[in-house]
């Protein structure tokens, strides 16, 4: 028997999640078996935690979209008890049971080693949310949007995918400002590179004008909706936005004037199917690139248990950088 955070559905279709004990026989099927030492605290999270976004279809669920562990048993060959694994994405967490436990069975092909350089730790302070920056990264790079590009904008700056972006970004040289609707969090954001706080309600609501004033070369962008729309309007000819989230919503109402006429790009970025090869080559990069200091000021430990309550309050905008859950706490 061992824990894990168990979310269930009632008869009139509330679900409802508890910390309880789970015998390991009932984990679903996977080559490997995992104990997990850390997980971490993502939007989706708080989603699957509170029964919404229609993501899990079988209850009772374990979320839980990142973990970090050590192999037990492994009928894949490249991997063997005592292996130190990391665990992003593929709808684990959502479709398949999570990280919110003691114990993960999944599929081998689902699984990353551990990268040198980083200890299972902090690689769940990297989690899904790093991974995705590092993917928007290398997005700008092939785009072309470098670091004397011009000025580099992150929506969303003080949330989990925002902090990474900002810290990463600020160390690879790119002049970065940072969007954020929470005053308390000015400081924390200069913390980690930050050169310009911007207010939310300065790219909040389009203004009808399908081009304004060019000032970015590039966006991370976490919002969606009319926040993405404004930014592509002040976007620097050949410019990019990468985008990487919906928290503003998932409607995009614009127009193509700023594709047509400047030559800005729109790139996708998933991390949750992202190919092994690249994926692998991406937390190389974070292991190297992230400065540790910075990481570590944006992370904050929770226990299992508390994910309970975290949940929703990621929901609301109240969480800031990464929460790193201690698993055997």
């Amino acid at each position: 028997m061992f824990r894990a955070v168990r979310v269930d559905r009632d008869e009139a279709g509330e679900c409802s999640a508890a910390l309880v004990e789970i015998d390991e026989g009932a984990l679903p099927e996977g080559d490997v078996l995992v104990d997990v030492a850390w997980s971490t605290l993502n939007y989706k999270d708080g989603l699957v935690l509170n029964g919404l976004g229609g993501l899990v279809k079988h209850y009772p669920h374990v979320p839980g979209v990142d973990f970090a562990g050590t192999v037990l048993e492994s009928a894949d060959e490249r991997y063997s008890p005592g292996d130190e694994v990391v665990l992003t994405g593929w709808r684990v967490g959502e479709l398949h049971w999570g990280g919110y436990s003691e114990r993960a069975r999944v599929r081998g092909d689902w699984l990353v080693p551990l990268p040198e350089g980083l200890g299972m730790r902090e690689a769940m302070g990297v989690g899904t949310a790093g991974l995705t920056a590092m993917l928007a990264l290398e997005a700008f790079e092939s785009a072309g949007v470098l670091p004397d590009s011009g000025p580099v904008l992150v929506t969303g700056a003080a949330g989990g995918v925002g902090s990474v972006a900002c810290a990463l970004l600020a160390a690879r040289g790119y002049e970065v400002e940072g969007s954020t609707g929470r005053a308390e969090t000015h400081d924390y954001l200069k913390s980690l590179g930050v050169e310009r706080v911007v207010s939310r309600e300065e790219i909040e609501t389009p203004n009808g004008k399908p081009l304004n004033r060019e000032h970015w070369a590039g966006c991370v962008d976490a919002v969606g909706g009319s926040t993405l729309a404004t930014v592509l309007t002040r976007l620097r000819y050949g410019g990019a936005v990468a985008s990487i989230g919906l928290a503003g919503g998932s409607a995009l109402e614009t127009t193509v004037i700023p594709f047509l006429l400047r030559g800005v790009s729109l790139l996708g970025i998933d991390s949750v199917m992202c190919p092994t090869e690249r994926r692998i080559g991406a937390w190389k990069r974070l292991a190297t690139e992230l400065p540790r200091a910075r990481l570590e000021s944006m992370m904050h430990e929770a226990a299992l248990g508390d994910v309970i309550a975290l949940g929703r309050e990621i929901l609301d905008g109240r969480v800031r950088g990464r929460v790193v859950v201690n698993v055997s706490s």
